[in-house]
């Protein structure tokens, strides 16, 4: 094995592609806004960086003097300036990222942690036998789902700007350029950047449900189309390395889901016409990559059948074929494609009016499903492993193959969501519009058991055409028609789910099912059938404390078991990280999921019902993010088992899955994580975590008084929130389509958990990813003097404990008291500001001492020096961001009506995002 490379001449190339960066925007910003800007950006700049790398107060005020009287327009080319060079920043580290790889893989490095192969180790090292590793892919579903949610702050035009300097960046690091190849890669960077300048960093207009949905499939073009069929052949290929005794034909288990086009939890603008068209655009995208790889084909495969020899299935796939060119009589595959390619453009003009850009040979019959496309591809495919070209038949081929199984018509399937509230009122007018119940909603849980059981036991609808029902109940009513109407006509797999938000009782499963029974996705009869999976999302604290009481009871009743039997005895639950967080706080929340897990766990296997779990995550560590390898191995044991379903969210998806190298990375690591979480017992391996969660759980209840007596229980704290933080301004951001709030209300209560979180981030205090863990161990230790022991102990067996430190270890990292002051100083009340802040202050450094003391460190990130030092380099570009953002809200919010100062805010939030990263 070579040497080991010290980590100061690792980094030394990402330093260079920085300061490379950097300089040309430097040299666009002083071409574009003349030497006077520069010259203001530039000691801008320089005088961060001292107060960040030395803390002098005099660079602070210094500060404070450059930026305070800029004019409105030199403040936003100040402020492109820094959130450009946070962007360029990022595409650095990614690209960055990817060299160590390679370079880890090319020396011939052990596997590493988050690899399939590490986990293919772990297996044998467990002597988990290649039965089981067969059970596990025959079973498993794995599945990262996309969802809209607002906090991606960046317009897709600037993403692909990214996308082409990541390129570049990448032919510097692989190729060996001549000088004037190099000269060609300068000029490109600089014309990317002078682009990037001058391109508008904001929306001007909010975005639509369809424009996420557009969002959404360039995910699948530039990553998933090749990277998952490349992970299937990859974990093929490894398992029939590793067990050469065993055929290995894997399964369509891991597959990329969406939310985009099918949530309407609190969108208004979701409608049964933006779901037909969501899937409508899905579909046509599928297709039009099937096209285009058959296109590749037919040049790939000019095989003359004079020189080899093909199958008969063959020969009658080319003689039906449209192509009856002579130029191609000897070339089977060729006219077999042609014929596919004619079948599959009338395929896209029959199923999603879709015109290719190139036209067909001829006309051909549309394909009636994706098998019948898989069938004639299969064709191709033994005729070429058959007659001594099988290397043909594994490449593009192979992938396409892989790809039609996993995308079908329909691209990604999406969930249907709704909260139970709006599916109670929906029930309640179908029951008195029918003369069944005239007050539903006043029923007890008992009774609307007792009811809905008995109308979902009945073929006889409530729904009337001839009856006039609420705008609200109609809408819910379309959704559900149009999603059998889309089943019937993308398949099966394009509408498999419908999720309950805010599920707190059985009640809420049987008015979805009901619902459900109206549109004909649910029959009655002798034997029952149930067309979707009903998923319910236990979201609070104390519903999350229910969960498995709720699912105990729908389990005990007979007509809902039945529906279960008929869908394989499995049944889905999803868990709300970020709403429990927000209700309960960060360690009360983490904690009560868990628990929730365990028990939800063991009523599934009293009832003989398979779990699958579905983790609403997001990308900040207040609403359940974190690395996630460490993540799905912190859950409780038994309570993967093979399916696993999580959400990606807001600047998540592009940070994971804009690369194609990154994806394919992200992708490996999911697969891993659940194979290692399902067939290892990781939680136990050092010693039983049973013996700790007493310890959990007093440290629960005392982060939960001291977060809910800050957040719920403090008077005026919403005052205190609303005008310390950036939340109003978010509100009127044009990043996504949903409004900020379920309801027309300033509670926190009604608040969507993502602004919330992204406020806290945007003021750098983060305060949703750490708040009453310092209380929560200050009082256990006063009550357990020799509790630090234990502490220790938990951290260095327990993976759950593991990832909830760790994870807190790098939000606080994330955290600056001097610039969260600053936002403190907006609030208008000075005893309200001194009290509340005093207090977030106080709490801040009794969770920096306990933290530090239970993980033996001196200061933050010690086990991770490269996001140390990446925070560390960030810092003076957000700082002045932080800087601007608070002076331009002060004249803004005391009526300074300049537009310039709105378009500031704005560009400084996008700004401060692009520098966290994971803050939404």
């Amino acid at each position: 094995m070579p040497p080991a490379v010290p980590d100061a001449a690792k980094e030394q190339p990402l330093r260079h592609d920085i300061r490379l960066l950097g300089r040309i925007l430097g040299d666009t910003v002083r071409e574009q806004e003349g030497e006077a800007v520069f010259d203001v950006v530039e000691r801008v700049r320089q005088t961060a960086v001292r107060f960040a790398r030395d803390g002098d107060p005099a660079a602070r005020a210094e500060l404070a003097a450059l930026l305070d009287p800029l004019p409105g327009d030199t403040t936003q080319a100040v402020v492109r300036a820094f959130s450009y060079f946070l962007q360029l920043t990022n595409i650095a580290e990614d690209e960055h990222h990817i060299r160590r790889r390679r370079a880890y893989d090319l020396a011939g490095s052990p596997p590493r942690e988050g690899s399939l192969v590490f986990a293919l180790d772990a297996l044998s090292t467990a002597a988990v036998s290649p039965e089981a590793v067969a059970d596990f892919f025959a079973h498993a579903v794995v599945a990262p789902v996309l969802t809209a949610h607002p906090t991606e702050v960046q317009r897709q035009s600037l993403i692909r700007n990214h996308r082409d300097l990541a390129r570049l960046l990448d032919q510097r690091e692989r190729l060996q350029m001549t000088p004037e190849e190099l000269a060609e890669n300068d000029l490109a960077l600089a014309n990317a950047i002078l682009t990037l300048w001058q391109s508008r960093m904001l929306r001007p207009v909010r975005l639509k449900v369809l424009d996420e949905v557009k969002n959404g499939i360039t995910y699948f073009k530039e990553t998933f189309f090749t990277e998952l069929p490349r992970l299937y052949i990859q974990a093929t290929q490894q398992l029939q390395q590793r067990y050469p005794d065993k055929t290995w034909a894997l399964p369509p288990f891991f597959r990329v889901g969406s939310w985009i086009g099918g949530d309407r939890d609190g969108n208004p603008f979701v409608t049964a016409d933006i779901l037909r068209e969501a899937l409508r655009l899905q579909s046509a995208a599928a297709l039009n990559h099937y096209l285009e790889e058959v296109h590749e084909l037919g040049g790939e495969l000019p095989l003359s059948d004079l020189l080899v020899k093909v199958t008969p299935e063959l020969i009658s796939l080319a003689e039906h074929s449209t192509d009856h060119s002579p130029q191609r009589a000897d070339e089977p595959y060729r006219r077999a494609l042609s014929g596919i390619y004619a079948r599959l453009a009338a395929t896209a003009r029959a199923l999603d009016h879709f015109e290719p850009v190139r036209h067909e040979i001829g006309s051909a019959a549309p394909y009636d499903t994706p098998d019948a496309l898989r069938t004639d591809l299969k064709v191709l495919s033994t005729s070429l492993k058959q007659n001594g070209s099988a290397a043909l038949a594994n490449g593009r081929l192979r992938r396409l193959l892989r790809a039609v199984e996993v995308f079908g018509y329909h691209l990604a399937p999406i969930d249907l969501r709704q909260n139970s509230e709006v599916h109670a009122r929906s029930v309640a007018e179908l029951l008195a519009g029918a003369g069944r119940c005239p007050d539903y909603e006043a029923l007890s849980e008992v009774d609307r058991i007792r009811l809905l059981i008995e109308e979902i036991s009945t073929p006889r609808p409530l729904y009337s055409p001839y009856l006039t029902y609420s705008d609200e109940t109609q809408g819910e009513l379309a959704i559900f028609f149009a999603a059998r109407e889309l089943r019937g006509r993308y398949g099966a797999a394009a509408l498999p789910n419908c999720i309950i938000s805010k599920t707190d009782g059985v009640s809420d499963l049987l008015e979805l099912a009901l619902l459900l029974k109206e549109a004909g996705l649910l029959r009655p009869g002798a034997t029952p059938r149930l067309d979707v999976n009903i998923i319910p999302l236990f979201e609070t604290i104390e519903d999350l404390q229910k969960s498995a009481a709720t699912m105990d009871g729908v389990f005990r009743l007979p007509a809902y078991r039945e529906l279960i039997a008929g869908r394989g005895d499995e049944h889905e639950v999803m868990l709300g990280y970020s709403d429990s967080n927000k209700d309960g706080g960060f360690l009360t929340s983490g904690w009560e999921l868990y628990k929730a897990e365990i028990e939800l766990a063991r009523v599934f296997a009293e009832h003989k019902v398979r779990l699958r779990l579905f983790h609403g995550r997001g990308g900040s560590v207040g609403r359940g993010g974190g690395p996630t390898y460490h993540a799905i191995l912190a859950q409780p044991a038994g309570a993967v088992a093979g399916q696993i379903r999580l959400t990606e969210q807001g600047e998540v998806i592009s940070t994971k899955y804009g690369n194609p190298d990154t994806g394919r990375r992200n992708l490996e690591v999911l697969l891993a994580a659940t194979l290692e979480a399902s067939l290892t017992d990781h939680e136990n391996k050092v010693e039983p975590a049973g013996q700790f969660h007493a310890v959990m759980d007093d440290l629960s209840a005392r982060a939960f008084t001291a977060y809910r007596g800050l957040v719920y229980e403090t008077p005026g704290f919403t005052t205190y929130f609303r005008q310390s933080t950036v939340v109003s301004e978010i509100a009127s951001l044009n990043i996504g389509s949903r409004p900020a709030s379920r309801k027309a209300s300033d509670r926190i209560e009604d608040l969507r958990a993502i602004p919330w979180v992204f406020s806290w981030a945007q003021c750098r205090l983060m305060l949703p990813g750490w708040y009453g863990f310092g209380s929560a161990v200050d009082g256990w230790l006063a009550a357990n003097p020799d509790g630090l022991a234990t502490l220790r102990r938990m951290l260095k067996s327990w993976p759950f404990f593991q990832s909830l430190l760790s994870n807190m270890d790098m939000v606080l990292a994330k955290t600056d008291l001097a610039i969260a002051s600053r936002y403190a100083e907006l609030v208008a009340d000075g005893e309200l500001r001194e009290s509340i802040f005093g207090r977030i202050r106080g709490e801040w450094a009794l969770t920096r001492q306990h933290l530090l003391a239970i993980l033996e460190q001196d200061d933050f990130l010690a086990d991770n020096p490269m996001l140390k030092r990446s925070l560390q380099l960030r810092s003076p570009y957000m700082d002045p961001l932080n800087h601007l953002q608070v002076e331009l809200l002060k004249r803004h919010r005391a009526g300074d009506t300049d537009e310039r100062l709105a378009r500031g805010i704005h560009l400084s939030i996008n700004g401060v995002a692009s520098g966290l990263r994971n803050s939404g």
